[in-house]
Formats: structure tokens, C-alpha cells, sequence
């Protein structure tokens, strides 16, 4: 098969689509192409429009690469997200959660409403609003922010594994595999969970067990307390918890978060270009430009010699095959080794409990490092005035959480059947 293909290519056009898609893996690995402003959003793009200039594939072809399913679900999870956030959503929970909390039920506090959340809510979105709630009721409380920022990151990597539309990586995957939002939750579901208490176990004994303050309630004042939710929180939240029930009775999701997210578009109040600001535009261009570079990279034959050489590595063992997942994410992100290996799964003797794994595996892999999730560094960058999270500081709870969780997840996946 690779023979007859690199018969069709030129050998210059071989040359050209691997250079293309080495240089593109870099940038993912390294976040930024060295001496210029090119970031992975910008190199996606770029790689993509390369492999048409130099004919690696036609626009046919290019079509026939993109997943729109994915697309579509990620567009309207964001859109849907976006008015929750606008609404006020997101604070008026935290309002709720947090505002009758001591000190020392603040951390579980945090974990549980942070998982759940991202379970069923994009979590880059969660730690966007949430941090920030966070670090004003620390302040208030005289609390040391780190084991709750902490707790926030790796909890909603945890959280968000329970379901397709906890992060990209699963929304990619709940549409190229056919599992349905019922069957991912009851696999994956119990995995989360386990996790969360496992976080919160591991940060109390980290960071709080030595803490000798007194529990006080929180004070009467606090950065979420009277911050009433939007007068029209009403619509999106219904739309929101109809488009989680369509997924639940076993509707096509793109097409259930695509009429959410239409529906939410109908407001009175509120400007359609509000939510479409509030969108991540460079993620959607990014999953576009990967499609494209791996489509243009499967044309040449490059994918099909990378996953040959990885059968050689047995990754049809579950133990292995999360091992270099894990490391992959950690590498180059999780969204483009989703990407890299959605064409090897199929070939698997179990193709459906391996998709499970390598959503499990993708996204737990993401608390290992500062770098392995987009909600790491969200909460990072947003906790940078207030309080310094190191790398090394990170990975004290980050190594232990993932690998623990990890270590539940292939068990459970293997030895709990369905």
C-alpha cells in the first residue's frame, strides 16, 4: 500500500510532507516556532496551507480529511458555553458552592464543583472563570491560594474525562469512534470520580494536613458573595440542561449541542457577537489545521509508516499503549496525539475499550506537568499576580494524581465489565 502511494508522489513530494509535518509536530511539542511569533494555532494553519501549495493532496482530498462532526460539536459546546458565561453562570455556582464554606471544606469545595463542571462543560472554560473566584476568596479568607488553584487545574482534568464534552480531545474522539454520551459516561464516568476524591486526598495531605488554623466561616463579604446571576441566565440554562438530556436519551450530539447553541443565538438581550467573542477561535483553527495536516499526511503515507513502526512497540497492550499516550500529550499536547492516533484504534481487536483508554489516558495525562493541559496553564497564567506556581511545585501533586488515576483508569477499564 505505501509502495503504490509513494509511486503516486514524487519523491521532492515526499520529502516536502514530511518536513511539513515534522516541523508542525515541533511547534506543537515546543508551543512556538524559535525566533518567531508562530504559536501552534498559527504553524496549524500554516502546515495545512503548505501541503496544498506544494500538492501533497487536493482540495478533495482536504475536504474528505475534515471531521465536520467534530467541529460542529466543538463550535456549539462553545457557543453554549460562552452564554452560561456571559449569563453569569459560572460565578452564580461558585456563589452557591462556596459561600457557606470553612476553611477546611474549602479544598473539596473546590475539587467537586471544578470535576463536575468540566465533566459535562469544556474545562479550559471552567478554569478561565473560576480561578480567578478562587483567588478572591483565598484572599479574603487569609488562605494560602496554591492547594486550591492546585485542585482546581487537576480536578477539572480529572472531571472532564467523565464525559465527550469535557474537553476537546474527548469531543474528537466521542465523534470519530461512535460511542454514545451514555455509554462514555458509564465507562468513564466512575473513573473520574474515584479520581476527584483521589485528588482531593493527595492535595490534603500535600499541602493541608499540617494546617493548624482554626475553621472560620467564610466572611460575610467575599469576591462571589451578592454577585446574583444574570436576569437572563434562565434561557441558556434551560437550553444547557435540554442539550445534556437530548445527549443522555441518545441523540447525535453535534446535532443536539448544534440546535443548543442555534437556540441561544435567539436572545433579546444580548448581541450574538457577545458569545461569538467569548468563542475560542484559535482552538477551532488549530483541530481544522491538524485535520489537514494528518489528511495531508496520511495522502503521502507518512501516518501509515508512523503507526507500522508502533505496532512494533505492542501498543495493543493497554498498559503500554496509555504509557505512550502519556508521554505523547506531554509532548506535543493532547489534541494533536488524539489526532496522530485516531487511525491506528480502528485497527485494534477491541477498538471501542481502546478508544475509551486513549480518551482516559489523553486526559489524564494532562496533570502531569504545567504544560500537559491547557487548563494548567490557564490556571497558571491567571494565578500569576496573586501566586507563583513552579514547575516543580506543580508536579509534586501533578505526578502522583496522574499517575494514581491512570492507574484506576486501565484497572478499571479492564476488570469492571459492561
Amino acid at each position: 500500500m505505501i509502495a503504490s502511494i509513494a509511486r503516486a508522489l514524487t519523491h521532492e513530494h515526499m520529502i516536502i510532507a514530511w518536513a511539513i509535518f515534522l516541523v508542525s509536530y515541533f511547534v506543537f511539542a515546543v508551543g512556538r516556532l524559535p525566533g518567531t511569533k508562530i504559536d501552534r494555532p498559527a504553524m496549524a494553519v500554516i502546515g495545512a496551507v503548505l501541503m496544498f501549495v506544494f500538492g501533497v493532496f487536493t482540495p478533495a482530498q482536504a475536504i474528505a480529511s475534515i471531521d465536520f462532526s467534530t467541529l460542529v460539536l466543538l463550535f456549539s459546546m462553545m457557543l453554549i458555553v460562552a452564554s452560561l458565561h456571559l449569563a453569569g453562570f459560572f460565578q452564580w455556582v461558585a456563589h452557591l458552592v462556596i459561600e457557606h464554606l470553612s476553611p477546611q471544606h474549602l479544598l473539596p469545595g473546590v475539587i467537586f464543583t471544578g470535576g463536575v463542571l468540566s465533566a459535562f462543560l469544556v474545562n479550559d472554560v471552567v478554569c478561565l472563570v473560576m480561578a480567578p473566584l478562587i483567588l478572591g476568596i483565598c484572599k479574603r479568607m487569609k488562605l494560602h491560594p496554591l492547594p486550591y488553584l492546585l485542585g482546581l487545574a487537576t480536578a477539572s482534568n480529572i472531571g472532564s474525562a467523565a464525559t465527550i464534552t469535557g474537553n476537546p480531545q474527548n469531543i474528537l474522539i466521542g465523534s470519530v469512534s461512535g460511542i454514545s454520551y451514555r455509554d462514555f459516561v458509564a465507562h468513564l464516568g466512575p473513573v473520574a470520580l474515584i479520581g476527584l476524591f483521589v485528588d482531593w486526598a493527595l492535595l490534603h495531605w500535600i499541602h493541608l494536613r499540617s494546617d493548624t488554623t482554626d475553621p472560620r466561616p467564610l466572611p460575610a463579604q467575599t469576591a462571589v458573595q451578592n454577585q446574583a446571576p444574570d436576569t437572563d441566565l434562565a434561557w441558556p440554562l434551560t437550553v444547557t440542561l435540554a442539550v445534556l438530556a437530548g445527549f443522555l436519551l441518545g441523540f447525535s450530539p453535534p446535532l443536539v449541542a448544534a440546535a443548543g447553541g442555534a437556540l441561544l443565538l435567539v436572545q433579546r438581550h444580548r448581541e450574538p457577537k457577545a458569545i461569538y467573542g467569548d468563542v475560542d477561535w484559535s482552538l477551532l483553527v488549530l483541530f481544522l489545521g491538524l485535520f489537514l495536516i494528518l489528511g495531508g499526511a496520511e495522502q503521502a503515507g507518512i501516518t501509515q509508516e508512523l503507526l507500522t513502526t508502533a505496532e512494533r512497540l505492542n501498543l495493543h497492550n493497554p498498559v503500554i499503549f496509555a504509557a505512550v499516550v502519556t508521554l505523547l500529550s506531554n509532548i506535543v499536547s493532547n489534541v494533536p496525539t488524539v489526532m496522530l492516533l485516531k487511525g491506528l484504534v480502528p485497527q485494534f481487536h477491541d477498538a471501542r475499550s481502546a478508544w475509551l483508554l486513549l480518551a482516559m489516558s489523553s486526559t489524564l495525562a494532562g496533570n502531569l506537568t504545567i504544560t500537559g493541559s491547557v487548563a494548567n496553564i490557564i490556571v497558571v497564567e491567571k494565578a500569576r499576580t496573586e501566586a507563583h506556581i513552579s514547575f516543580v511545585e506543580y508536579m509534586k501533586i501533578g505526578v502522583p494524581v496522574s499517575l494514581i488515576t491512570l492507574a484506576i483508569g486501565l484497572l478499571w477499564l479492564r476488570f469492571v465489565p459492561y
